[in-house]
């Protein structure tokens, strides 16, 4: 008997151990994968490819250039998930393949014509980022 309830009591000792809170785990996470970084980034990538589309004069290069920037920024954040949090690991990796997607569209562009659809799915990944952020911080509220 003896025994039974100090092995129960080491069991739920040892349990206790391994356990963070959610919102630490997730303002960890926030800080080791340098989100805040991301935000800055992903503003700057897409106000680039957006005004770069939005402007008839820009070149097929420049846009070459700032669309592959934002290919390769998406999928290196995109390296970072999961997070702690399944809602903001799935809103992120939506945001992060719609840049993808909204940047692969924009460096294989043929014409001016098929410029506002791009940049349509750049709202579009721009929304789902934002839907994303604002779970990443209600995740890591206290």
């Amino acid at each position: 008997m003896k025994r039974t309830a100090l092995l129960l009591l080491a069991g739920l000792l040892l349990s206790g151990c391994g356990t963070i809170q959610s919102s630490v785990a997730m303002t960890n996470w926030v800080s080791q994968s340098n989100f805040s970084y991301a935000m800055r980034v992903f503003a700057s990538d897409g106000a680039n490819v957006a005004n770069n589309l939005r402007n008839p004069r820009s070149t097929r290069a420049e846009l070459h250039t700032v669309c592959a920037v934002l290919y390769l920024d998406a999928q290196q954040a995109n390296s970072s998930l999961p997070t702690p949090d399944d809602q903001a690991t799935t809103l992120l990796g939506e945001a992060y393949n719609f840049f993808s997607s909204a940047a692969s569209s924009c460096y294989d562009l043929r014409s001016l014509s098929a410029r506002p659809a791009v940049l349509a799915q750049l709202a579009k990944a721009t929304a789902r980022f934002s839907e994303a952020s604002a779970r990443v911080a209600a995740a890591s509220a206290p």
